[in-house]
């Protein structure tokens, strides 16, 4: 195994999130293996980013965000899909990256139900897991930005930073 050392994640949200295109995720369960490259990914970048979850403030929802990077960061939307994000960055400034894409399959809620991700995930350490983490691949990855997507709530501002990533395959 090549995970991914928990310096990786304690830097900043918008070096991380990059990065973590062209890596994969491994889900172990039982005794099945299986990795998926990254493909698709968005930052979310502390109190001031009010497309963040943590612009609201330090809730019992975002407490995790702010811990020391290397941590899940698990949230249900519409009530039935779970969101894969990966906390990053120094305690105390909360700042995340959702897995948007996997080789295979797109889509936050998709993948996470492929993955079988609930709220047990939450706060789980990807360097200490046994049942996910992230390996290196060892390849640099060409990609390219976007606006996020389904943050209009946010203003124009926050909606149009280019804090998508996908890779180009």
């Amino acid at each position: 195994m090549n995970k991914l050392p928990v310096d990786f994640y304690k830097r900043d949200v918008l070096k991380v999130a990059p990065e973590l295109l062209g890596k994969s995720l491994v889900r172990r369960q039982g005794n099945n293996l299986s990795k998926y490259l990254i493909i698709e990914v968005e930052a979310y970048r502390g109190e001031e980013d009010l497309a963040c979850h943590a612009s609201k403030g330090r809730t019992s929802r975002t407490e995790v965000m702010y811990h020391s990077g290397g941590v899940l960061y698990i949230y249900l939307i519409y009530g039935m899909y779970w969101m894969l994000n990966i906390v990053t960055g120094p305690e105390n400034f909360p700042q995340a990256v959702l897995i948007r894409g996997l080789e295979g399959f797109n889509g936050p809620g998709k993948l996470t139900k492929k993955l079988i991700i609930d709220k047990s995930f939450y706060g789980e350490n990807l360097v200490e897991s046994d049942r996910i983490w992230i390996q290196d691949n060892d390849q640099v990855c060409d990609y390219c930005t976007t606006p996020r997507v389904g943050v209009d709530y946010a203003g124009s501002k926050w909606k149009n930073k280019p804090w998508r990533f996908h890779l180009k395959l």
